[in-house]
């Protein structure tokens, strides 16, 4: 065996190719995988920053409405996914044109994921900072445990699909025991009736709370594709979606409000130091942290090999670079922008969705026969994502998410029929 097809037995090959039906998975092999993506650090924060602005009823609804919409638009971008065999940014090529799916949404992708690999690559190198000071003695700048950690959790996701799916075998479980006992510990200390009593300290809306929810996963939702390619069949696309999301997001997020409105903060680190197990609840955290940035570097990588027109070779070099990016962005510190982070990636990731949905299962009738790359920049896209984008962000009335993706995809469909019908008419005239 040369030494090429060594490597290629155990990195990953595939980028933006179809994935051929020999090597799909199970839809609990795919499933695992979006367990450990929303196994996460940031899925209790979120329930941390809803319980600071919500009383702890409403921020569990709002935590629900908001992972239930994600799993919605997650479901379709998976199916189409699945049928195409193709990751999130080929996939696009039809909506965006090969050119605007590059450039423009490899861009916008590309910076989410990498951003996410620097907010969760900051948790980490705090974390660590915080047990080798308290257990050890040792005091380790943040910024350097974060460099560490980075260059650590990005080896998984340069190998691929198959080390994120054998190290989630052991995050999962692990995440869900310490959330478990973290929140039996604040029922135990304080009760239900001293939870309820709990009132925010900056209140804020349902509506912004289910918006923040969203923000919290909306990348993964819209990058669905990039996992789902491997799935046998749709069925197999929502369950693993469905299942792998909605049960766990919803339980992390009522664990991390519950544990945050005891603590007093937002800060998960510092919740899980104050609730008496900071060594090993530390590390289980670094562990869960790692699953979900294998994730984003992972996608990373895939957006800038299709920014780049890079050879599926190349795939784990851009993984490398999207996963170094991610990690300066954590040494800088980009976890004090947490907050206005989910803010943007509501208004800016979810109208992608919008319109690929509207390309691919309104204008194409979801038959994959129909879909195929435009060249160039498929400006109609382009143009309803930016009216997607505008109205997320500005628009204050009703949930920012939805607002962007309805607006994205009635703009795509709307356009295409008074371009198409235009067309029509000046073909008639002609003839």
């Amino acid at each position: 065996m040369t030494s090429n097809q060594e490597k290629s037995s155990v990195v990953e090959q595939h980028a933006l190719e179809r994935i051929p039906d020999n090597e799909r998975k199970s839809w609990i092999s795919v499933a695992l995988i979006w367990a450990g993506a929303i196994i996460s650090v940031p899925s209790l924060m979120v329930g941390g920053v809803l319980v600071s602005g919500l009383p702890l009823g409403k921020a569990i609804l709002a935590g629900i409405i908001g992972y239930a919409i994600v799993v919605l638009f997650m479901t379709f971008q998976g199916m189409q996914g699945t049928d195409l065999g193709r990751p999130t940014v080929a996939a696009a090529s039809s909506a965006f044109g090969e050119s605007g799916s590059s450039f423009i949404i490899s861009f916008v992708i590309g910076i989410s994921v990498m951003g996410w690999f620097g907010v969760q690559t900051n948790i980490t190198g705090s974390a660590f900072t915080s047990i080798m000071a308290n257990w050890l003695g040792i005091n380790i700048p943040i910024f350097l445990s974060s460099a560490i950690w980075g260059i650590i959790m990005l080896s998984t996701a340069i190998i691929g699909y198959k080390a994120l799916a054998y190290l989630n075998y052991i995050a999962v479980p692990a995440l869900l025991l310490i959330a478990s006992y973290g929140t039996y510990s604040a029922l135990n200390k304080f009760g239900i009736d001293g939870l309820a009593s709990i009132q925010p300290d900056q209140p804020f809306s349902l509506l912004t709370g289910i918006g923040l929810t969203v923000g919290g996963f909306a990348v993964g939702g819209v990058i669905a594709g990039d996992y789902s390619r491997y799935a046998k069949n749709r069925t197999g696309s929502i369950l693993s979606s469905v299942i792998g999301v909605l049960p766990l997001g919803v339980i992390l997020l009522i664990s991390g409000a519950i544990m945050s409105a005891i603590a007093g903060t937002a800060d998960i680190t510092q919740v899980i130091s104050d609730l008496g197990f900071p060594a090993l609840g530390l590390s289980v955290l670094i562990l869960a942290t790692w699953t979900t940035n294998a994730v984003n570097a992972y996608s990373g990588g895939l957006a800038l090999t299709n920014m780049f027109k890079l050879s599926n070779e190349k795939r784990a070099t851009a993984t490398a670079v999207a996963g170094i990016i991610g990690t300066i962005l954590a040494i800088s510190g980009i976890l004090n922008y947490f907050v206005p982070f989910l803010l943007i990636l509501t208004a800016g990731i979810s109208p992608i969705a919008g319109v690929m949905i509207g390309d691919y299962w309104v204008r194409r009738k979801g038959d994959p026969d129909k879909w195929k790359p435009q060249p160039g920049v498929n400006w109609i896209g382009i143009i309803s994502w930016l009216g997607g984008f505008g109205v997320g962000y500005f628009l204050k009335v009703g949930i920012s998410p939805i607002n962007a993706i309805l607006t994205s995809m009635v703009l795509f469909v709307i356009l295409n029929l008074s371009i198409n019908k235009s067309e029509n008419v000046q073909v008639n005239e002609v003839e």
